[in-house]
């Protein structure tokens, strides 16, 4: 689920990059509450979302510089925020329910260790965040049952994944702004979902693993359908998203949702292109 909203490097300036890896070096200081295991956690959506919610609620920000056990002979400038540290807990409970479904669906080592590793951070985040976290329990155990008997309703498995991004998406669930933030999400949990199927087919197929896709790969338009209805789920984010009183950084918002998001899109539609011209299709 992680990893689809990244920004379009090529087409930002200088400045927009410093001022993105700000956000993403946050994002990552912010994990290391957490200790190492936190910081591995680290994903290009939520800081997505810790720009987003900075532009919104502009909450008081300190920037901070110093090295890391990263990048140990190279200083680095970070910012801080309540809502970066909200952020990175939103990324840590979606990566430990990402590593659930993972042991559910492949019975996966790597997943059981991070399981173990992270449920006590992830403990005190429920208890910080009681909606968001029932919310993501509730749905993606729902996402499960429907995956285990379902009956070709793509829309609904969709829906669940939209219902469970647009959750971590409002901080402050009666604030104001909280339905434009849940529509948001919503519109981009449905893109990743429907994006990371699309992505995973083929080898989906290969390992005898559910695919929602199925249900439409018949179909002679497939490819284009499935580029149809990418468009309709980002044009519905980008519409609530344009509604939104963002303050700053909205040059980096934009580029991630009119251009990052389909990064790895064109990635996997240049590598079924090569495929085709290799078997002369």
């Amino acid at each position: 689920m992680f990893g689809y909203l990244t920004p379009a490097l090529n087409v930002l300036t200088d400045e927009q990059k410093n001022r993105y890896r700000l956000f993403y070096c946050g994002l990552c200081r912010s994990l290391e509450r957490y200790g190492q295991k936190g910081r591995m956690t680290l994903s290009h959506d939520m800081t997505f979302l810790a720009i987003l919610l900075s532009s919104l609620y502009d909450p008081a920000c300190f920037d901070k510089s110093g090295r890391c056990a990263l990048h140990p002979f190279r200083p680095g400038a970070w910012e801080t925020s309540s809502m970066i540290d909200y952020a990175a807990d939103m990324n840590l409970l979606l990566f430990y329910y990402k590593c659930l479904d993972s042991k559910k669906d492949e019975n996966s080592l790597p997943a059981k260790t991070a399981l173990s590793a992270l449920r006590k951070p992830v403990d005190g985040i429920r208890k910080r965040y009681p909606l968001q976290s029932e919310t993501v329990e509730k749905t993606l155990n729902e996402l499960w049952d429907t995956e285990q008997h379902f009956s070709g309703q793509v829309d609904l498995i969709c829906n669940l994944s939209g219902t469970m991004l647009a959750s971590v998406f409002v901080p402050r669930p009666e604030d104001f702004w909280a339905s434009g933030l849940y529509a948001v999400g919503e519109s981009l949990g449905r893109f990743i979902y429907w994006m990371d199927a699309y992505e995973d087919y083929d080898e989906d197929q290969k390992r005898h693993r559910f695919n929602p896709l199925s249900v439409y790969h018949d179909r002679p338009d497939y490819h284009d359908f499935c580029h149809d209805t990418l468009e309709v789920f980002i044009s519905e984010a980008v519409a609530h998203f344009e509604t939104l009183p963002l303050i700053q950084d909205t040059d980096i918002l934009r580029n991630i949702l009119y251009s990052g998001a389909w990064q790895r899109y064109m990635l996997i539609e240049n590598k079924r292109k090569r495929k085709e011209d290799a078997r002369g299709e």
